[in-house]
């Protein structure tokens, strides 16, 4: 790979008015650092995705783009979410771009971190993920929470990068063979690993957010662990088979036990245990037939083949040689 190549910055934004400004400003320094060592081209780009904001996130973009030639934007036509969003902005960026780091908008990550990125896509690899080197700053429930995920992700089978989130680098060449997958539940932190390539890592500090509020709480965190589970997994599937298998064989045994009861004169009393095991089990089938269609309600989905997102608009300053 040739140095001075085209770098696109991906950022989704939802409600970061409080932040945009101070973010731009960082990144701007740091493409304009990078452009003056010719590391990257002078073409290299941030592009900003702005998912339905309701503050004037877009209407900070909009002046960040006129003021700035560094500075891209794109408006989706409504809220997509983070997964869609970052997606939208990558497709965008490929066809502009050699390399792609995508990061939030919140500061969270380490903007220096990109310089070894860069290092490490020029020594070969495709695609390059930034983990956090460790959690001393957050509260105990957050740390164990968010182990817990990727924790839980794994032992569903979910090939994941531990510690890792959506700061990362990818190729051009990567991002290509990524817009062959055609489902519309994304899930992105999974689908790199699977589709290969050379990769590194990078390790860095995570800081607290600038301002504003995480858009990620444990409601919102508990749900995308379950879309990625049910995107990358059937096991959830088996382990319900695994469970009917269990509850059948007690079942049997407890069907032995009261045969033999029958037939020795001792009566089976208890119509309150009776009861609690049919709720019990009633329960278990109804959660257990959920999952089933949650599995169901994905393939009707896909299926219906809508897209992912709709860019409304578009702002792109072209690159010049």
């Amino acid at each position: 790979m040739k140095k001075n190549d085209v770098l696109y910055v991906v950022v989704p934004c939802y409600n970061e008015e409080e932040v945009l400004e101070e973010t731009n400003k960082r990144l701007v320094e740091k493409l304009k650092d990078l452009i003056n060592k010719s590391s990257i081209s002078k073409n290299s780009r941030i592009m900003y995705v702005n998912d339905g904001s309701k503050d004037k996130t877009w209407e900070l973009i909009e002046k960040l783009h006129k003021s700035n030639e560094l500075v891209c934007g794109l408006k989706l036509s409504r809220n997509r979410g983070h997964q869609n969003a970052l997606f939208a902005g990558l497709m965008t960026a490929k066809d502009k771009a050699d390399m792609i780091i995508s990061m939030d908008a919140d500061l969270q990550d380490d903007i220096n971190a990109v310089d070894e990125m860069i290092e490490k896509y020029y020594n070969g690899c495709e695609v390059v993920y930034g983990v956090r080197s460790s959690r001393k700053k957050d509260t105990f429930f957050k740390k164990f929470t968010a182990e817990g995920f990727y924790k839980i992700m794994k032992f569903m089978g979910v090939d994941i990068v531990f510690n890792h989130a959506d700061y990362r680098l990818t190729s051009k060449r990567v991002l290509s063979e990524l817009s062959n997958y055609k489902e519309v539940n994304l899930f992105l932190r999974g689908l790199f690993p699977v589709i290969g390539f050379k990769s590194d890592v990078v390790y860095y500090e995570r800081a607290e957010r600038f301002a504003g509020e995480s858009k990620y709480p444990l409601k919102k965190m508990v749900s995308f662990a379950w879309e990625g589970i049910t995107s990358f997994t059937v096991k959830p599937l088996k382990m319900i088979m695994n469970l009917g298998l269990i509850i059948a064989l007690f079942s049997f045994i407890f069907l032995i036990y009261v045969i033999i009861g029958y037939f020795t004169g001792n009566s089976v009393s208890g119509w309150t245990t009776i009861i609690v095991l049919l709720c019990l089990f009633s329960g278990i089938q109804i959660f257990c037939i959920g999952i089933i269609g949650e599995y169901l309600g994905k393939v009707y989905i896909e299926t219906k083949e809508r897209p992912r997102y709709i860019i409304a608009q578009a702002l792109i300053h072209e690159g010049k040689e």
